[in-house]
């Protein structure tokens, strides 16, 4: 509560507008509700969970209000960049429909099918990367997740019948009949950042451009297939 105040004594030093206050307050009370403590590494937490699920005018505005938080208590030195990508060219910055058939079939090949299963989620479905670790084979036996919001709102995430079909034979040949789809080599849900550093490993792998490679990448794909054809019915 004293760092609240102090902070807020601080912001009207600086003469911003009431609204902007407002929502510097906000961001650092989000900040400190999720992670507490201030600490680089946090700090880096906080930008990617931004990045996943905010766009990115309102990630700079809550990265704006971050630094101002770390200039009010001298910590100039943790300062977090900002969004640098223009909207248009953000939205464009989507892995193409051939490398993303290009990618899942040599992760097919190799073997690596925990992985290609990951991006077939989140490119078929349009699931964030925070909704694809809440994925469970229950979900997959329905067809579809519902998420809900702390407001009431229900988000419905469907598994399109191909997908569903394969993940189930999938599922089968790991005797796995309940429980989480994706988790780490330590039997705990996976994080949000291990997929996105993954991916990273495997476009390099595999000679895919790394800045079409990110989790909200598959996303967009499935967006932009999903203008051309039926809602659910995105090519897999």
């Amino acid at each position: 509560m004293e760092l609240a105040v102090e902070f807020a004594e601080y912001l009207k030093k600086k003469n911003l507008s009431e609204n902007t206050m407002r929502a510097y307050r906000y961001a650092v009370d989000q900040y400190m509700s999720k992670y507490g403590k201030v600490t680089k590494a946090n700090l880096q937490k906080y930008k990617m969970y931004l990045l996943e699920n905010y766009k990115p005018k309102t990630v700079n505005l809550r990265i704006r209000a971050l630094n101002c938080y770390l200039e009010s208590q001298g910590k100039e030195s943790l300062a977090l960049t900002s969004v640098r990508v223009q909207q248009k060219t953000f939205l464009e910055n989507v892995i193409s429909q051939a490398d993303y058939t290009y990618f899942k079939t040599r992760l097919k090949e190799d073997g690596e099918m925990y992985w290609y299963f990951v991006i077939r989620f989140m490119a078929a479905t349009g699931a964030r990367v925070s909704e694809l670790v809440q994925i469970k084979a229950e979900h997959v036996d329905i067809g579809y997740l519902d998420l809900y919001s702390k407001g009431g709102k229900v988000r419905r995430i469907y598994i399109p019948e191909a997908l569903q079909s394969e993940t189930k034979e999938w599922l089968k040949t790991r005797g796995i009949e309940s429980g989480f789809l994706f988790l780490n080599r330590f039997g705990k849900q996976i994080t949000t950042r291990g997929i996105a550093c993954q991916l990273k490993k495997f476009a390099a792998r595999y000679h895919i451009p790394e800045e079409v490679v990110y989790p909200h990448s598959f996303r967009h794909r499935f967006a932009k297939n999903s203008r051309k054809i039926f809602r659910y019915r995105v090519p897999g």
